[in-house]
């Protein structure tokens, strides 16, 4: 899509500007500091650089006498005194001297000068001033001033405009926006079934997901103007402005019909109005503003809103009500389909080996967003150019997938010899847990070196495919694994670290999560105890429950914590040979593939030298 800017003022504009500024410097402020040059002495010091003959040019005025040494660098000035025999001393000094009569200023230019021009000066400011709050709230002549007038930015269609196959994985939503295209395209046909159109589109989903990018596709496809602008640039410090500028948009709008108007992070303006009373601000005002021009008494026919957002709930109820916002597309993250998809849209821009197979990089980046599979192409081309390739392999897509979610490997950060043992079996016993359970991800790959996110190690689980229930069994079992990297410590080392952190924080989240969402719980049964907010950024939760079920909840998630913990450390006392077979060949190769992994879990144990030699004496 190509933006059609406003024009741009001619050359001769700011030569004038600039000239303007040169007059005024030097009418005002070089004389100032031309008189801050002069330094001011008595009339004896006077004296004595006439009798020294070290006096060059004298002015004599009615207040004083402004006088430069005989070498013209200085210039002095001082007061006058009853001196009769002054003209005849500088004259013997070889002074060049005058005097200089000011004529007195008129009354009435005085009265003008002093009087008049500060009066008409503050009322073209007053008069400025006004115009600007009072045509703030609405005039039509305040958009001749520029206040008030929207700032959309306007696309028009060009050779290289987003198209719907240029967005990937989001088949639902671009089958739910081809309507609008058709519509654009036959209204005729619509109009013949008596179907109407909807005003207004909203795209809900989680931060990255290319809700922007399929507003784009749709005017694409739709060949007409598209008007862009974010919903915070309606947002002024004077009230009334930005209703003035949502005004200004639709009328723009209306001009070019059939168009789109996309309004992104629309709740920067569309929140819940609160009932304190106070209605208004300037952030209400915009919003009842836009409420009526979506469905007032005047017909919008062909301009039809598409708004963005990631905060569906903080939207006002009148906003989002069938006949402002009739239609509202979830715009979710890919399914492993559409991960593929989108991979696949993004590698036809760099070099990529045919050898790489792009659904094996869509599962093991579960649960990224467009953008991020973006970046991770990105990531993996900028890896390729860093070894000196200009075609990207596997192996710099799985580095990527990586980079995205731990970070750069930190070259800098040197681990003891204690730590990186520790380190191993932290992951060993994280995979040895997994393995040993049923229904739980297959291990994929296993690392000790360092990331700059802060992780010393990791070890990552990728599902052969995408889930949407999981079962109590399959919850516990991923609290049971978070837990066996700290089980292998208490195993081996009998003690323990603080690098199990991460794996607390997200163990007791899932268990809690189990017992006030889940409906896991025997004694709470199919009760909601908790409230997510926020769901498309992190899903903030609040408890809704007394402080009674609140002791009950803490008291359960720590038995139910507890109870999967005394669980990994069993699995991994009876595993013990394992344990330490697979953290020696993990500290010795840093990172080990899940094939690795598996090969050695299931290969027959090695019998120890004491073990050997217990048998040779039975024998």
């Amino acid at each position: 899509m190509k933006e059609v800017k406003t024009p741009r003022k001619p050359l001769l504009y700011y030569y004038c500007v600039a000239l303007i500024a040169i007059l005024v410097f030097n009418i005002f402020f070089q004389p100032m500091l031309e008189r801050q040059k002069i330094i001011d002495i008595d009339y004896g010091a006077f004296m004595d650089m006439v009798a020294e003959k070290n006096v060059g040019a004298v002015e004599v005025e009615d207040t004083g006498i402004i006088f430069t040494n005989k070498a013209g660098d200085k210039t002095y000035k001082t007061g006058l005194m009853n001196d009769p025999t002054l003209t005849q001393r500088l004259h013997d000094a070889g002074a060049k001297f005058t005097r200089i009569i000011k004529e007195p200023m008129s009354p009435l230019m005085s009265f003008f000068l002093y009087f008049i021009l500060p009066m008409l000066i503050f009322f073209g400011i007053g008069q400025y001033m006004s115009h600007r709050f009072m045509q703030a709230a609405g005039g039509k002549n305040a958009l001749s001033f520029g206040f008030g007038k929207s700032q959309a930015r306007i696309y028009v269609q060009s050779t290289k405009g987003i198209r719907f196959s240029d967005v990937a994985g989001e088949d639902e939503a671009k089958e739910s926006l081809a309507e609008i295209v058709d519509y654009l395209h036959n209204p005729q046909k619509y109009s013949d079934a008596g179907a109407r159109m909807p005003k207004g589109v909203l795209l809900v989903g989680p931060p990255g997901t290319g809700k922007t990018m399929l507003a784009k596709a749709v005017a694409g496809e739709s060949d007409v103007p598209f008007f862009s602008m974010s919903g915070s640039e309606f947002v002024e410090m004077f009230v009334g402005m930005g209703a003035s500028k949502v005004r200004d948009l639709f009328e723009q709008a209306k001009e070019k019909a059939p168009c789109i108007v996309f309004i992104d992070e629309i709740d920067a303006i569309g929140q819940k109005r609160n009932s304190n009373g106070i209605g208004n601000d300037e952030r209400e005002q915009t919003l009842n503003q836009l409420l009526t021009e979506m469905d007032g008494f005047e017909d919008n026919t062909g301009v039809i809103i598409l708004a963005a957002t990631n905060r569906p709930e903080s939207l006002d109820p009148a906003l989002t009500r069938p006949g402002r916002f009739d239609r509202r597309v979830p715009v979710e993250l890919p399914d492993l389909a559409g991960r593929e998809a989108i991979l696949k849209v993004h590698a036809k821009k760099v070099h990529l080996d045919k050898d790489v197979n792009l659904r094996t990089i869509a599962r093991m980046a579960s649960g990224a967003s467009g953008a991020e599979l973006a970046n991770i192409i990105n990531e993996a081309a900028l890896r390729a150019v860093r070894h000196g390739r200009t075609v990207i392999c596997e192996a710099d897509l799985e580095e990527s997938i990586e980079t995205v979610i731990a970070g750069y490997q930190k070259k800098s950060a040197v681990l003891s010899d204690k730590e990186r043992m520790a380190v191993a079996y932290h992951e060993i016993g994280h995979a040895l847990v997994a393995a040993r359970q049923s229904n739980s991800a297959p291990v994929e790959k296993i690392t000790i070196i360092p990331r700059t996110s802060g992780a010393l190690g990791y070890t990552m689980q990728v599902d052969t495919g995408d889930r949407y229930i999981l079962t109590r069994e399959e919850l516990e079992n991923k609290i049971c694994t978070l837990t066996g990297g700290r089980s292998a410590e208490e195993v081996v080392f009998n003690q323990v670290s603080t690098g199990a952190a991460n794996d607390i924080e997200q163990a007791t989240k899932l268990a809690r999560a189990m017992i006030t969402r889940y409906g896991m719980s025997e004694d709470f049964d199919m009760v909601a105890l908790e409230v997510v907010t926020n769901q498309y950024l992190g899903g903030d939760t609040s408890l809704a429950c007394s402080a009674e079920s609140q002791k009950e909840i803490d008291r359960q998630v720590v038995a139910l914590v507890k109870r999967e913990h005394v669980k990994a450390r069993e699995i991994l006392k009876a595993d013990r040979a394992k344990l330490d077979e697979l953290a020696k060949y993990l500290y010795e190769k840093e990172t080990i593939t899940g094939e690795e992994f598996m090969r050695i879990l299931n290969a027959p144990a090695k019998t120890s030298e004491t073990e050997e030699k217990s048998a040779a004496t039975k024998a």
